[in-house]
């Protein structure tokens, strides 16, 4: 040993590197009540997501089924089957997304959260769980930050001016 060596209990751990999740919000000049509902209500929620959303129940364990078009370049089989995880009532509401096709390992965990803001809402979205070592699952975070970003929180915003 020359002594320039770092000791063992000198070396830092490696931490693993992040899982590379999608986040975004959107200041919404809303009540917590009406931002809510546009969350749990199936008939508001088929507005801004996609078919199936009608299906939905505010209860952990529900399970329903959502379909879109099929992405072939990220694996994406075009049908999600959801669980409700977790809510709090007006707070926050977490689902879990899985591709249909099992040979696509989607698995995916959708949480919103609601804080207040001024006078209305500040909607918290995080989008969980992509495998940073599968490209189609890349492929699939790039695609849909832009859709969480543009299409859906466009369409959930027009969706509560509605209210």
């Amino acid at each position: 040993m020359t002594g320039h060596e770092p000791h063992e209990h000198h070396r830092r751990p490696v931490p693993p590197p992040p899982i590379p999740k999608l986040s975004t919000s959107l200041e919404q000049g809303r009540p917590h009540s009406k931002v809510w509902r546009a969350l749990t209500e199936p008939e508001l929620i088929a507005q801004w997501l996609m078919p199936g959303s009608e299906d939905f129940r505010l209860e952990v364990g529900h399970r329903y089924v959502m379909t879109t078009v099929p992405r072939p370049n990220t694996g994406f089989f075009g049908t999600v089957d959801v669980e409700v995880i977790a809510y709090e009532e007006e707070r926050m509401l977490s689902v879990r997304w899985q591709d249909r096709d099992p040979a696509n390992s989607a698995d995916w965990t959708i949480t919103w959260n609601l804080e207040p803001e001024g006078r209305g809402t500040r909607l918290f979205l995080v989008h969980d769980g992509f495998d940073p070592d599968d490209p189609a699952q890349m492929m699939a975070r790039k695609i849909m930050d832009g859709g969480w970003r543009s299409h859906v929180m466009r369409a959930l915003g027009q969706t509560l001016a509605e209210l």
